[in-house]
């Protein structure tokens, strides 16, 4: 005794219709010579317009997701120290070099701040400065200085950092 489901129905409706190609156990003959009658015919009649099959689809597919950095390589004398981006508190810019800083201390790497904006998850890290962005996970508290900028506090650290007054929409809010 046999038992379809209803998805193995309609699937084996699309095959018969052509929308798609595919063999089933038990092998039938008869849906075999159908489906390699079909192979043949496809590859001697390629799509006419495989431009406009495109257009039509493409509003369908999903765009990849961006792919974030991960991990922080910095020189640390003859070797090379991998920080994980999540054990970031901040990165702050110093001429040639920007400073990575962890809990564990800090590493100094030379990229820009543009670059690593650009490659950093934005949910997680945001610009506070124009030589600084920090981990948002990695803030403790905010606090209102008495010329009513802000000072960051970050969790599991004695660093503070300065919200300088181009950023300070950020934080009004909180």
């Amino acid at each position: 005794m046999v038992f379809v489901t209803a998805f193995e129905e309609y699937a084996l409706a699309a095959f018969d219709a052509g929308a798609v190609d595919y063999v089933v156990k038990p092998v039938e003959a008869e849906r075999l010579q159908r489906t390699v009658q079909r192979l043949k015919i496809a590859l001697h009649h390629p799509p006419t317009n495989l431009n406009l099959l495109l257009k039509q689809i493409a509003p369908h597919l999903k765009p990849p997701a961006p792919e974030h950095l991960r991990w922080i390589r910095a020189s640390v004398g003859a070797s090379i120290r991998l920080v994980a981006v999540d054990d970031v508190l901040f990165f702050n810019s110093d001429e040639k070099y920007t400073r990575v800083v962890t809990t564990g201390g800090e590493v100094l790497i030379r990229r820009s701040i543009k670059e690593l904006l650009d490659e950093l998850d934005p949910a997680n890290f945001v610009q506070v400065h124009r030589a600084t962005i920090v981990n948002l996970r990695r803030i403790e508290r905010v606090d209102r200085t008495h010329t009513d900028n802000f000072d960051l506090r970050m969790r599991d650290s004695n660093e503070i950092v300065r919200v300088s007054r181009s950023y300070t929409q950020l934080f009004r809010q909180m």
